[in-house]
């Protein structure tokens, strides 16, 4: 038996309870919390003759439960290392050279793709094919925005995919075109980027697993240690089922299978051939219990959908996936099926729509432990709000998101008009009306860093301090319900507590799932929160990340 004491620092049980000075863990399993508590289990431990110990001196840092990522794309996030690096590009010329240095770089490569570029550095969204032939114009270049609802293409992928003047509109997406018609090089939502998918030939499996190893890096050097991938294909169960076959899963994953209203009927015998496959795999790192539902787009593309248009015309509400009842049908057959609803709802007509769709299949199903999810709930009108708590929905907001950057000021208060903007992130409303709420990132549309975004949602506001007082102050968090968001509360969208090895809290039995930080988060200033090093990421009370 393997005994660890951890002593000398601030240990944070979670939101609303008392702080200790001392942790005892053993085998990964912690055991005792408390001066007198811990004392008692080290006494017994003292009388083992030949026992492992293992004295872990704080230092005056603060230990508190590991964070959890509530809706992320792990894959997507490892892959924009592959390709021209266009991330921190700030002006379309800038991405074009980046594109032209790789591809020079690369003379071999027959499709040049990479991620994800800033759609607010041109007017709304519009990029042209045209400019990326400048860089390269005898082999296809794809790019995804960074809001990964979006694509662009240079005149050769348009060829490729037999993209033209004469291609009709595809079922859910759009295809911005010219004053003649022919295809601008901007391809909006997956019904228009599955033309491109469609002929772009698939990364090698040991690119994507080289991915997947590097997201886990990057999430373990950021205390996260359970993540919800929030969009799976079969590709992407091949990868993950691969790395756990060799081994090579570094932190706890849970998969959504992504629901297509295009093919749902076909899908869903798929989804639980997925489903058995992981579970026959019995790794403790990896479940497969989700399925993941698109109920709009996003509204920097007007594509999320409103109860009332958008500023631009009339007669435009957004985009629903699922017309009709069918997203209320669909979602009732997977929760039959045994699994955790997960939608995608960014506008408040598709928040709607997502709750009716949950209120339908709670009323036609089976009484049971459902969690079901909404992921972003942008904007929720006033007469849904009260629905999260009644339904069990849990809301699954991104933070970093409730602050007026460039993507809310360019892109997005224009759409929607200064009214819905300050209606927008209603974060502390859905816990007051007595709601779940967990937290998560989107990453790698955003940054993964859950110490960035809980600065935001402590403060709304930007790195620079603006505005002053937070913009929709009233919708402010305290430190402790944020820091619960990302750790206990995503635990209970992830059924910790129904594992043998719970995690996001800190009592006996649970897992040793921790993070350490320099100092007391609950005492900096949100600027200083955002810039805290994680000093220490323990998973199963093994150091899996320190910068010691």
């Amino acid at each position: 038996m393997t005994t660890q004491h951890f002593h000398n620092g601030t240990i944070w049980l979670g939101a609303g309870a008392q702080t200790e000075d001392s942790l005892v863990v053993q085998d990964g399993t912690v055991v005792a919390s408390g001066s007198h508590a811990v004392a008692a289990v080290l006494d017994q431990v003292s009388s083992h003759d030949g026992a492992e110990f293992e004295s872990i001196d704080l230092d005056g840092g603060f230990l508190m439960p590991s964070f959890g990522d509530g809706h992320a794309h792990p894959i997507f996030g490892g892959m924009e290392a592959e390709g021209p690096q266009v991330r921190s590009c700030t002006s379309v010329e800038e991405i074009i050279a980046e594109v032209k240095r790789y591809a020079e770089a690369h003379p071999d490569d027959d499709w040049i793709t990479g991620a994800s570029y800033d759609g607010s550095l041109v007017r709304d969204g519009l990029f042209d094919a045209e400019w990326l032939d400048r860089a390269v114009s005898d082999r296809p270049v794809v790019l995804r925005a960074w809001d990964y609802h979006t694509v662009w293409c240079n005149s050769r992928a348009l060829e490729l995919a037999g993209i033209t003047a004469a291609t009709p509109e595809p079922q859910i997406g759009e295809i911005p075109r010219r004053d003649d018609g022919s295809p601008l090089g901007t391809l909006r939502e997956w019904g228009a980027i599955d033309l491109i998918d469609a002929v772009r030939p698939p990364h090698h499996d040991s690119v994507r697993l080289r991915a997947l190893d590097r997201a886990a890096d990057y999430y373990l050097a950021r205390g996260v240690t359970w993540v919800q991938d929030a969009w799976v294909e079969p590709a992407d169960v091949e990868t993950y089922a691969s790395a756990s076959q060799q081994d090579r899963l570094k932190l706890r994953f849970n998969l959504a299978f992504y629901a297509d209203p295009r093919r749902f009927t076909q899908q869903l015998p798929e989804m639980l051939s997925a489903r058995r496959r992981i579970e026959e795999l019995s790794d403790p790192f990896l479940t497969a219990q989700t399925v993941k539902f698109f109920a709009d787009g996003v509204i920097e593309n007007e594509t999320g959908a409103l109860i009332e248009p958008y500023c631009s015309s009339l007669h435009n509400h957004g985009m629903r996936v699922w017309e009709g009842d069918s997203l209320a049908e669909a979602v009732r057959e997977v929760d039959a099926a045994g699994f955790q609803i997960h939608i995608h709802a960014i506008g408040d007509a598709a928040v709607r729509q997502a709750l009716d769709a949950i209120e339908y299949t709670i009323r036609n199903n089976e009484a049971r432990d459902r969690r079901p999810v909404i992921a972003h709930a942008q904007i929720i009108d006033s007469a849904d709000l009260s629905r999260f708590a009644e339904l069990g929905v849990i809301a699954n907001m991104q933070p970093l998101w409730a602050q007026l950057d460039d993507l809310m000021t360019v892109l997005t208060v224009p759409r929607i008009g200064r009214e819905r903007a300050v209606a927008q992130y209603r974060m502390r409303s859905v816990l007051d009306s007595g709601g779940h709420l967990a937290f998560g990132s989107d990453w790698p549309c955003t940054s993964g860093a859950p110490l960035e975004g809980l600065a935001v949602a402590v403060s709304r506001q930007t790195d620079d301090g603006e505005p002053d007082g937070g913009w929709t102050p009233e919708e402010i968090l305290d430190v402790e319900r944020s820091l619960d968001a990302y750790s206990a509360a995503v635990a209970h969208q992830a059924f910790a507590d129904q594992r043998p090895d719970e995690w996001g809290v800190i009592r006996p039995g649970a897992s040793a799932d921790f993070i350490v930080l320099d100092s007391d988060p609950r005492t900096l200033l949100p600027q200083e929160l955002s810039d805290a090093p994680v000093r220490r990421t323990y998973l199963r009370g093994v150091a899996v990340h320190s910068t010691d």
